[in-house]
């Protein structure tokens, strides 16, 4: 987004806080005129921490405890994905693919089941059959099909329904890295895109709030991960976590610049009718692995497991306090 763009963005924020109050209080308004202050005038969608933006139709009620995990890569693809997979739905497993098989066994010891894809019509074709999706370092262009030469909105247009029928969203990792092109995706993610990280290394994981999705989790925990920096940098979303940037080490590979101060990780909203719960932490594959003495990965996948049955309804969303 360019600075222009950001600016236009930034007072139309204002101008949509401006509306909400003066709908405030007082009985001499026009009773036609409907004052919504959450709406986000930049991306056009009801988003934030206020539980009115959640489409309550009850479209899940009868959907089984069931996530899909998707991980298509269109550009780098992060080590712990291992090897692409067949198209298709719950294609064979490669040993290499670390992050998907560790979600799987992560989500059926909580007692939801899992599917798994890297195919973009399923997508498309199939998102309304699960309570939640988790976008697994799927990156860049991930949406796009490439055997599609006409229309090729299908899988976003499947995405922006899901969630406008109260669907789930969990972004991981390099899932801010994708489909740059798409506003509606940008601010899917909390009002945030990656923009750099420093090397991989070692730093605490401090909880910032009391949310069913980091309860149980210790206040602070010994993690290593990229520390993803943000640009834009996440608004009107309740942050659930940061690193401590004191203990990043080594600490001569600074944070991008608005980060050294408070550097978040982890971060809820509700979006569009929908549920969103985001992490860029899950650059490892000790972070993933069953019974792994990697640092703080036990705390990880205890908060992921908690996020996702969150957006799933299966427990209170994004009630955090402080």
């Amino acid at each position: 987004m360019n600075t222009s763009a950001r600016a236009l963005h930034l007072a139309g924020m204002l101008s949509a806080i401006l509306m909400g109050l003066a709908g405030c209080g007082g009985g001499d308004s026009d009773p036609q005129t409907v004052v919504a202050p959450s709406i986000d005038p930049y991306y056009n969608v009801c988003r934030g921490v206020d539980p009115a933006c959640y489409n309550d139709w009850g479209a899940f009620a009868n959907s089984p405890n069931r996530v899909l995990i998707y991980s298509r890569t269109a550009g780098p693809r992060h080590a712990n994905l291992g090897t692409p997979m067949a198209a298709g739905l719950n294609p064979a497993m490669n040993a290499d693919n670390v992050m998907q098989a560790g979600l799987k066994r992560m989500f059926e010891e909580a007692g939801i089941a899992a599917d798994w894809t890297e195919d973009v019509t399923v997508i498309a074709n199939r998102i309304n059959n699960y309570k939640a999706v988790v976008f697994a370092s799927s990156n860049r262009d991930t949406l796009w099909n490439e055997a599609v030469t006409t229309s090729n909105d299908a899988a976003r247009t499947a995405l922006r329904n899901y969630m406008r029928r109260g669907g789930g969203f969990v972004g991981l990792h390099n899932a801010f890295g994708a489909e740059y092109n798409w506003p509606y995706y940008e601010g899917l993610l909390g009002n945030a895109n990656f923009y750099n990280h420093a090397p991989n290394r070692n730093g605490d994981v401090q909880i910032l709030a009391d949310d069913p999705s980091t309860q149980g989790v210790p206040a602070r925990f010994a993690f290593q991960d990229e520390w993803y920096n943000l640009t834009p940098f996440p608004t009107n979303v309740k942050f659930l976590a940061k690193v401590d940037t004191a203990t990043l080490d080594p600490l001569t590979a600074s944070p991008h610049p608005g980060h050294k101060d408070f550097h978040p990780v982890a971060w809820c909203q509700y979006y569009d009718g929908g549920r969103a719960w985001l992490t860029t932490l899950g650059h490892n594959t000790h972070s993933f692995q069953a019974n792994s003495e990697g640092p703080g990965a036990q705390a990880f996948q205890k908060l992921v497991v908690q996020g996702v049955k969150s957006v799933m309804g299966l427990t209170p969303f994004c009630t955090a306090t402080k």
